[in-house]
């Protein structure tokens, strides 16, 4: 019964979004040419024009869709993954559809109009799936269009997993059974029409695994399998096919991916040069500040950990006292550290202190936005004492980051601040990294620390 909704459902989402294109088409072609809003060119293109290539857009976006599998069961699908890969669809049509207009050499066919549809055609689109979420949503809340499974194994994930299933009855799961082994299973399977069953065996226990996965497809019911792994792969692993060999990466990074670093660093570049413009008079009015009320060099150079445990000189304007150097290694700065110049006081609490990294950033010893250096000494003290502290290298440090603008910076909780970082490291995205500048202009330069 379930399946028979689902395609059902489908089917339906399909059609909908067919209605939604054509008609957020229609809309947009009379904004840009009937409704006044817009000044009329010359050579504007008969509507015959514009219409005829709905046989185009709308099966063309309808794959779009189904390949960003917009069709796909979303039980448990959040609402700002479903918007994300409304927009990427959006996006590439909209590219393909400018690509086609340049080759056939039309440019009479107006890209104002384009745009129109795109931001309506998404608002629209979201607006569908978001009302139908919620109908489901209460729905499931009463008891209907719910998924009954059958759960096999006592692994702490199992139990884990179930209880994320009673928190949120807007799934629409029902768990029948819970088995501790496949004893029972088969005569379950023949007596109850079940649409899961989820196997989550403790890892001592996966030699019953493939009797059991036997089992469950000879009845013909979808399985799903939770892996006894989660205190050692991130809850975003990533699956290669090796020529139809599965390798589980235990740590999904999308940095790793060439295309990611190669964007990541030309906003770097371009975003450390035009820094090191706009706080240049900031830089020239610091260094002579400093310069001439304090001892010792106006920069301040200290070893720190980066990309792959390479050992880099970190830059800084001074802003404590001169000390000795085997005394400052073994010393963490705090708040209210007494070694802190008054000098100093003012540019940390504005973060002024931190602008010479810009030129850390162009060497390509940091990055813009990334987990925050620490010196040696202390990155062999926390690898022994913090677990995954070490995955934090596996991308180039950063200037400013996601947990210093959660709180976490200075004399803060490590265990914190690495929770943070892993994070960042296994949910970046460009989008990510603007966010988190953005919030580090409020958060971070005028902060009050």
């Amino acid at each position: 019964m379930i399946k028979n909704n689902q395609r059902m459902l489908n089917k339906a989402q399909v059609c909908m979004d067919a209605g939604i294109i054509g008609a957020t088409y229609f809309f947009s072609w009379y904004l840009r040419f009937k409704s006044g809003l817009f000044v009329q060119d010359a050579g504007v293109l008969p509507a015959k024009t514009y219409f005829s290539a709905l046989f185009l857009i709308i099966p063309g976006y309808l794959l779009l869709y189904s390949i960003f599998q917009l069709y796909m069961p979303r039980r448990v699908k959040s609402y700002r993954k479903e918007l994300m890969d409304i927009i990427r669809a959006n996006g590439i049509g909209f590219m393909i559809f400018i690509l086609v207009l340049y080759f056939i050499k039309q440019e009479h066919f107006s890209r104002q109009m384009l745009c129109i549809f795109f931001f309506i055609n998404i608002s629209l689109e979201f607006a569908s799936r978001y009302l139908i979420r919620t109908i489901l949503w209460k729905m499931r809340k009463q008891g209907l269009n719910q998924k009954h499974i059958l759960m096999i194994g006592e692994s702490q994930m199992a139990e884990q997993y179930m209880d994320r299933l009673r928190e949120n009855p807007k799934w629409g799961y029902q768990v029948f059974a819970h088995l501790k082994d496949e004893e029972k299973l088969e005569r379950i399977l023949e007596g109850n029409e079940l649409d899961e069953v989820v196997i989550a065996l403790r890892a001592k226990d996966y030699g019953k695994l493939e009797r059991i996965v036997d089992v469950c497809e000879k009845a013909g019911v979808h399985t799903k399998m939770i892996p006894d792994f989660g205190n050692v792969i991130s809850t975003r692993p990533y699956i290669e096919d090796v020529q139809g060999i599965p390798v589980i990466h235990v740590r999904r990074v999308p940095l790793n991916i060439m295309r990611n670093r190669v964007a990541k660093r030309a906003v770097d570049l371009i975003g450390a040069t035009v820094a090191i413009i706009l706080f240049s008079p900031v830089m020239l009015l610091t260094v002579l500040v400093v310069a001439l009320t304090e001892e010792g060099s106006v920069i301040y150079r200290q070893e720190r950990v980066g990309l792959h445990n390479q050992v880099f000189y970190m830059y800084k304007f001074r802003s404590m006292i001169m000390q000795d150097e085997e005394k400052e290694k073994a010393e963490w700065s705090t708040r209210n550290d007494p070694r802190i110049t008054p000098v100093g006081k003012l540019i940390r609490r504005t973060s002024i202190d931190e602008l010479p990294q810009l030129f850390n950033v162009l060497k390509g010893e940091m990055s813009l936005v990334g987990p925050r250096p620490e010196r040696p000494q202390f990155v062999q003290k926390f690898r022994d004492e913090i677990p995954r502290y070490m995955v934090k290298h596996q991308v180039r440090p950063g200037m400013t980051g996601w947990a210093q603008i959660n709180g976490y910076r200075g004399d803060t909780s490590i265990e914190k601040r690495i929770e943070y970082d892993l994070y960042y490291i296994e949910n970046w995205t460009m989008v990510f990294d603007m966010k988190i500048l953005i919030l580090t202009i409020f958060k971070g330069f005028f902060d009050g620390r």
